[in-house]
Formats: C-alpha cells, structure tokens, sequence
C-alpha cells in the first residue's frame, strides 16, 4: 500500500505518470509477496515525503502490470528506477538502504 505522497502507477498509466512527468519519477517495482519490497517501503514512503513538489514516486506491481516490467528489463523486485525528462537515469536493484536512493535521485533535483 503506498502513502498518500505515493502514486500508484499500471502499465495503463505509465507513460503519462512517470514518462510524460514534468519532474523527475522514482518509481519501486514492487509485489505483494516480496519480503524485501515490504522492508523498502517505508524508506520509498520518506522520500517520497522528503521531496514532495521536486520528486514524484511511485510504485507499480509487477504481478498486476506485467508489461511495463518486461519493457524496462526489471529482472526482480524491488527494482527502483529513476526517470527524468523520459528517460531512466539511473536504477537500483534489491533492498537499498536510504542513503544509497538519496544519493540516486539528487543529482536530478531541480
């Protein structure tokens, strides 16, 4: 479940919520039977509150939109990537701690 600062996005709204976004996107590609996706979220949920207004996240589960996944190579969950004017930019596989998405995203921030 994401937090009220968390966008669920679906392979229906992609492109229009992460590629077509005005600021940069952070999204976790997450499942609900994924222990290391449980223990991720609060971390994506601070963030998320962290930067609100210059960073959008969101979160997309891979088992209720299988296609996005597949079009971006995400091999396993959590895989948490970052887009910026369309583009991935950067990307972090498995369980990060929060310094490491930090440190991921702010190079982009306006």
């Amino acid at each position: 479940m994401a937090s009220d600062n968390v966008k669920i996005v679906t392979d229906r709204t992609f492109d229009a919520e992460v590629l077509k976004s005005d600021v940069p996107v952070l999204i976790d590609f997450t499942a609900t039977w994924c222990g290391p996706c449980k223990a991720l979220a609060p971390i994506v949920d601070k963030i998320a509150a962290s930067y609100a207004g210059r960073l959008k996240v969101a979160k997309l589960d891979i088992d209720d939109s299988p296609q996005t996944p597949e079009n971006l190579h995400i091999r396993g969950v959590p895989t948490v990537v970052l887009f910026k004017g369309g583009l991935e930019v950067g990307r972090s596989v498995g369980l990060a701690p929060e310094s490491k998405l930090v440190a991921l995203v702010t190079p982009h921030l306006g």
